[in-house]
């Protein structure tokens, strides 16, 4: 079920076949850390996350390289059947490699422009220009993304020289803050001002300290109809980046303000680019804006659940359910929405398996070595013996194919 978060009103904004802002559910996005260089290996990573469930992929072109192997990897992800949008991440350079390579410029569904870091001084305004005349010459939506890891320093400059004069100055962080929404804004109206229209423009001002990000983005969402693409910058790694992309994206989803959402995670060693893909679907369907996978409620174990025999099964159903997601997504329509519960023992483990479309209440310690299976809350077989997992894999199987085929 949706939540009922009035969302912020925005222009829709066409990205090859996804829309953002307008009417159009918040979209997960995310960017491959290979070299894009290597077509091969960056078209195989943008796969994978669009596998996982990214909406649209973003990859550096940072060099001329880069920027050769573009409509490479487009053509790549093409034979793939893989149509996810490529987003270009261009600093410094971009005037220049959008100029010596079109090709490049038209594989691209969308560009992204860093304002701090077009160029300095009159040459800022004359590189920002050529790269928003390509949008227009091939159609293509911008997002103008400010960093206060890379902010326009003349504009910091003069902020700060105004504030100098003032009676009663304010913060550097109100400064910061107010830097970051300006140019944003000057850049998108600017643009408009070179003829990109009005829904070509996303806005996103990230910043890395959760309360600024809230902040900003409240100031911004209400000097502006453009849609917003939210992400904490350098999140960080594991659970503190999650928990604090959670913190951030959570208020302000809940503010109906965030179009579009990534989570910048630092990678663990070893472990898959997608976390980043899953984390973010995992917010937006906690929070009932959407559904992407079937949801697991299991309980966190307490002394009457002694052995680990629960965590491993909900781990084991979890991992299922999303690794059979690709081919249930056509298959089954509405199979996200679906609700399972894995639950330890009989405190709590029938009453949540009752509401659950499909839920087991597995045996706590002492108990007798019984797994009662509840379907749309009516008790429908009790499992038994070495098997369960199995076999409760095939209750969920039998329950999709009758409910959602």
């Amino acid at each position: 079920m949706e939540a009922m978060i009035k969302r912020r009103k925005t222009v829709p904004v066409r990205i090859g076949d996804v829309t953002v802002g307008g009417d159009a559910p918040v979209a997960v996005q995310s960017m491959t850390n290979t070299d894009t260089a290597d077509a091969l290996r960056t078209a195989i990573q943008t796969a994978e996350l669009a596998q996982a469930g990214s909406e649209l992929v973003r990859i550096t072109v940072n060099t001329e390289e880069a920027a050769r192997a573009v409509p490479e990897i487009r053509e790549r992800l093409d034979q793939m059947n893989v149509s996810v949008p490529l987003v270009g991440d261009f600093h410094f350079n971009g005037h220049k490699l959008l100029t010596k390579y079109p090709e490049c410029a038209e594989a691209l569904a969308k560009y992204r422009i860093n304002p701090g870091n077009v160029g300095r001084g009159k040459k800022r305004d004359e590189q920002f220009a050529q790269m928003i005349e390509f949008a227009c010459r091939y159609d293509k939506p911008v997002r103008i993304g400010v960093n206060w890891g890379s902010m326009d320093q003349e504009l910091l400059a003069r902020k700060l020289d105004e504030n100098a004069k003032l009676a009663e100055p304010r913060s550097l962080d109100e400064i910061n803050h107010d830097a970051l929404i300006q140019s944003a804004l000057e850049s998108a109206a600017k643009a408009e001002e070179l003829g990109l229209a009005h829904d070509h423009i996303i806005l996103s001002c990230k910043m890395s300290g959760v309360q600024d990000l809230i902040s900003v983005y409240q100031d911004l969402a209400g000097q502006c109809d453009y849609p917003l693409h939210l992400g904490l910058t350098e999140a960080g790694m594991g659970s503190k980046g999650i928990v604090a992309s959670t913190a951030a994206l959570a208020v302000l989803l809940q503010q109906g303000i965030g179009d579009t959402i990534r989570i910048s995670l630092t990678p663990e060693p070893g472990s898959p680019r997608t976390q980043e893909v899953i984390v973010a679907q995992e917010i937006l369907q906690t929070m009932g804006l959407r559904s992407f996978t079937p949801m697991v409620i299991s309980c966190p174990g307490c002394g009457r659940t002694t052995s680990d025999y629960f965590q491993k099964l909900a781990e084991d159903i979890q991992g299922y359910l999303r690794a059979q997601m690709p081919e249930w997504r056509d298959q089954f329509p509405g199979v996200e929405s679906m609700n399972v519960a894995v639950m330890g023992c009989v405190v709590n483990g029938p009453g949540e398996s009752k509401h659950a479309n499909i839920g087991i209440s597995l045996p706590g310690s002492g108990e007798r070595p019984v797994a009662p299976v509840y379907i749309d809350g009516e008790k429908d077989v009790t499992l038994k013996g070495e098997h369960i997992a199995d076999e409760f894999k095939e209750i969920i199987n039998d329950y999709i194919r009758r409910t959602y085929g």
